[in-house]
């Protein structure tokens, strides 16, 4: 043991300014060393000195960090990484885990050996001090009182502890259970546990300090000096994993983390929550006098190693101390991968001097970050050896290494893993001479670190932490107004956290929030709104109309938003509106956004159905032309013929040309008004017709420019009417298109038979198979039928002058002559090796012969309109007889049977024009050779 200096034992509880002054004697001596118990610890005790005197002499090293600078005179590092220097002054915090099993020795060592030249502080529990005064009797003890009093609280559910509270736990998973209870219940909290990253922790407490969140969840390292702002301290749990075993947590533990409330003259309190046991009032007593049970024995392990072999190394590091106080702590990691690789032939083949047994010792104290398995560890271990060996660590694999790491994607758990994975190799990279340009590898790792740090910090808030709760809860028990915001989007913002949208005039708060949050947001949102509801509902006002439409379903949109929706009037014509508006907004501006939308739906109805309401307001129609001219209004532009058969047959000519001034087109099929089969009147007649008629779920209209459509038996034949459409059959065709199809049907023999011409599948748009089932659908029958196609005649040589046609025999043995060459000259073009193509098959044409076929009980079929301005016999509008009848072509009136006139005997509605035999036929043929007999 050496004595160099004054050697000082600062002892006492926490919250006492211990590391504070250690940190203020230090720089008060030209150079010094600082060991602290976590990296954690040792970053913000570097960043401390760094604003006090800059970072160009101030050095930080860790296991996985080194910061050195050129000219350094202050070293801050972590106990394990304490440099061995002559420095003026030495200090170890955290005295008190000499007795740690796993870490002990350590501190035990610098106890016994750290000295500074001028001065020596050792911080710590005042439990320490009997351990102290035997090893070290030169020290000289100080002891600090707390400067706030701790007391005893009870037990607290997580819904009722106080703000500026932390719940403290012992494994990750109680850790995370907590959070997640705590941001349901409080909006969120900050998570500190010895595995986080520097970064991530920073991060994590940045917040909890800023006020962002009032609950901190951790493990026991917030008992290792970490300067917090908490009130109040709860144990979730009172045992703990300690590497071994599940033990309770000794008092002078249980006392380490409770004192962490409280700070500088700000008292604090201690107590427990879930299902921790209450303490036994003893343990409180201690706890809050700070009494406890001395430390009778310190971890040791031998510091001097011999490197002759592996067995000599490993019996060096078990051999047992010479002090009462000092006993063998447990076998650390280092010891047992040394064990495990010394049992591998390959390691024993490679290890043959002092000098490689100090390398493999070297290379077993990189700590198992990734606490896999012992067997796994000492795998990548033996690797790492075997290239140090040959030189250093190859850049490609570890490169490799390292890019399979730096991904930020995952959750939680995945984050944290690779966390714990780059650290093996920022602790390798710090390793002088273990890899080349040491500069560029420290700064990689430092780098994934740094992002994989960023990331768990984003997963961790972004998993218990409600940033919105969070604050609404902080403002409101501030009692302060609550500042809520609308951005041009619509989105309306809380203290800067969403909280729902303004769609039109209606605000839809935001999903996510509870019953008590959504409370708050809407009451702070509609404060904000208020004015934004005045200049929203100016701008609609004074909007265009092209930027308002109505939906198929009767909505009334103004842009993307919904800001009404069409009612039933007193007709269809004379919709009503109703208008999307909070009653927050207030009913002036309700009426005001209800005003303008009647305006627009007026305008709207008045533009697309002008020719109808222009009708129905002409009063130059009279009698029966201004009833007609009703039932067109009620029917929306669009009447089947067969329902009003019996008004056309009433109007005479007189009326009928007064209706087609209007745009009245009185077709075979239908009577309707062209101008309104466009899509957008159609779009509106459909939900006009819904409208009225009160239906639940409105009807589609067609795309435009479709001629046909499919027929769905579940849809009334009125919607087709209302769509502009009739149905036939599967499919339903456009009026218009039926009307001129209708014009090409009135030129066929519609009894004797007619056939398809290009004409009427062009205008339908359909293959002969789909216009067959359109014929059907209109009341024709429809024959199938096949012939062969049309061949080109061949070319033969023209029969001499005077010869005699040949007969029937003839002719037949003619062919059979013909086709026994043919095949002569096949099979000898086969053997000549050419190849023959197979004559091909001729397919035969289908056709279809359509003819009317009146349905039973008095079916009629519908009668067309003569051109417009033409009556009977080509006669102009006003004959006497009216017009003309379909298919009749022009044609004086035959009589019927027993000379009755023509309007008297049964309609054949058809001429039946010469019928000529097919040239192709065998009838044909048998005929021609009949004649030449």
């Amino acid at each position: 043991m050496m004595t160099r200096g004054r050697i000082t034992a600062i002892l006492g509880p926490t919250n006492t300014g211990k590391t504070h002054h250690a940190i203020t004697r230090m720089l008060a001596h030209r150079t010094g060393v600082i060991g602290l118990p976590l990296r954690l610890l040792a970053r913000e005790v570097y960043d401390r000195i760094v604003a006090a005197r800059g970072p160009s002499v101030v050095a930080l090293v860790t296991g996985e960090e080194r910061i050195v600078p050129d000219r350094v005179q202050y070293w801050v590092a972590t106990t394990e990484a304490m440099p061995q220097i002559g420095a003026d002054f030495v200090a170890i915090d955290e005295i008190q885990l000499c007795a740690d099993p796993e870490r002990g020795h350590v501190f035990t060592d610098r106890l016994l050996h750290m000295r500074g030249l001028q001065e020596t502080m050792f911080l710590g529990s005042d439990t320490m001090r009997p351990a102290i005064a035997a090893l070290v009797p030169e020290a000289q003890f100080v002891r600090r009182e707390r400067f706030s009093t701790l007391s005893w609280a009870g037990s607290k559910k997580l819904s009722r502890m106080p703000a500026r509270s932390a719940v403290v736990g012992f494994s990750v998973d109680d850790v995370y259970a907590t959070a997640e209870l705590i941001r349901r219940q409080k909006g969120g909290c900050a998570v500190v546990m010895g595995a986080l990253s520097p970064r991530t922790r920073n991060a994590q407490v940045e917040m909890y300090q800023a006020g962002e969140v009032d609950y901190l969840v951790a493990t026991d390292a917030i008992g290792m000096g970490l300067n917090l702002d908490i009130r109040h301290v709860a144990f979730s749990a009172t045992h703990k994993f300690d590497g071994r075993r599940v033990r309770e947590l000794f008092p002078h533990e249980l006392g380490q983390i409770a004192g962490r409330a409280g700070r500088h003259t700000e008292s604090g309190t201690f107590g427990v929550t879930g299902e921790a046991r209450i303490l036994d009032d003893g343990l409180i007593e201690a706890l809050e006098n700070h009494r406890f049970a001395p430390i009778q024995r310190l971890m040791w392990r031998n510091p001097k190693l011999e490197f002759g072999t592996m067995d000599r190394l490993v019996a060096s590091l078990e051999t047992s101390p010479e002090h009462e106080i000092l006993v063998r702590g447990r076998e650390a990691d280092d010891l047992g991968a040394l064990k495990i690789l010394r049992e591998i032939p390959e390691i024993r083949d490679r290890v043959q001097n002092g000098r490689d047994v100090k390398l493999l010792w070297d290379v077993c104290r990189v700590p198992d970050f990734r606490g896999i398995s012992s067997m796994e560890h000492a795998t990548l271990l033996q690797r790492i050896f075997g290239f140090l060996q040959e030189g250093t660590i190859p850049a490609e694999w570890l490169e490799k290494a390292i890019r399979r790491i730096d991904r930020t994607h995952g959750d939680i758990d995945a984050i944290s893993k690779r966390l714990a994975y780059i650290r093996t190799w920022t602790y390798v990279a710090q390793r002088s001479g273990w890899v080349q340009d040491e500069k560029h590898w420290r700064a990689e790792t430092r780098a994934v670190e740094d992002r994989l740090s960023d990331a768990l910090h984003a997963a961790l808030t972004q998993r218990f932490v409600d940033r919105r709760t969070s604050v609404l809860l902080r403002r409101l028990k501030q009692k302060e107004s609550l500042v809520a915001e609308v951005n041009d989007k619509g989105e309306v913002s809380v203290e800067g956290e969403f909280a729902g949208r303004l769609e039109g005039f209606r605000f839809r708060p935001d999903q996510t929030a509870t019953a008590d949050e959504a409370k708050m947001l809407n009451r702070a949102s509609y404060e904000a709104l208020r004015p934004e509801f005045h200049l929203r509902a100016d701008r609609f006002y004074n909007a265009p109309d092209t930027e308002m439409d109505f939906t198929e379903q009767g909505g009334l949109m103004w842009g993307d938003a919904a800001v009404g929706k069409l009612v039933r009037g007193s007709d269809p014509l004379n919709p009503g509106v109703e208008a999307f508006v909070d009653d927050e907004a207030g009913a002036d501006i309700a009426e005001k956004v209800r005003r303008r939308l009647q305006h627009f739906i007026d305008r709207k109805v008045a533009a697309l159905f002008e020719p109808l309401l222009v009708m129905s307001k002409d009063e130059a129609l009279t009698g029966l032309a201004r009833g007609f001219a009703f039932r067109m209004v009620e029917a929306l532009g669009v009447l089947p013929r067969d329902g009003v058969a019996n008004e056309v047959k009433e109007l005479d000519q007189e009326a009928r040309g007064q209706l087609r001034k209007h745009g009245v087109r009185f077709g075979q099929f239908t009577i309707f008004m062209p101008a309104l089969l466009k899509p957008a009147p159609t779009r509106l007649r459909l939900v006009l017709w819904s409208l009225h008629e009160g239906l639940a779920e409105f009807p589609e209209s067609p795309p435009p420019g479709l001629v046909t459509i499919p027929h769905l038996p579940d849809l009334a034949d009125t919607v087709y009417t209302l769509s502009g459409y009739r149905p036939a059959g599967e499919r339903a065709i456009r009026i218009d298109m039926l009307e001129r199809l209708a014009d090409l049907l009135r030129a066929q023999d519609t009894r004797g038979g007619f056939e398809a011409n290009p004409d009427m599948l062009s205008i339908t748009g359909m293959t002969l198979e789909q216009f067959a089932g359109l014929m059907q659908g209109l009341g024709y029958a429809a024959e199938k039928g096949e012939r062969p196609k049309a061949k080109a005649a061949p070319v033969t040589e023209a029969p001499a002058q005077g010869d005699a046609p040949m007969t029937e025999e003839e002719s037949v043995l003619a062919a059979e002559t013909r086709a026994k060459w043919e095949a002569e000259q096949a099979e000898k073009r086969a053997a000549e090796g050419e190849a023959e193509e197979a004559p091909a098959e001729v397919e035969n044409e289908v056709f279809y012969t359509f003819r009317w076929a009146p349905k039973p009980r008095g079916n009629r079929r519908p009668q067309g309109d003569r051109p417009q301005g033409q009556g009977r016999r080509g006669q102009k509008d006003g004959a006497p007889r009216g017009e003309r009848r379909e298919g009749q072509g022009g044609k004086p009136a035959r009589k019927g049977k027993g000379g009755k006139p023509a309007s008297q005997a049964p309609k054949t509605y058809s001429s039946r024009p010469e019928k000529k035999a097919d040239p192709d036929s065998p009838f044909a043929i048998l005929a021609q050779l009949k004649d030449q007999k």
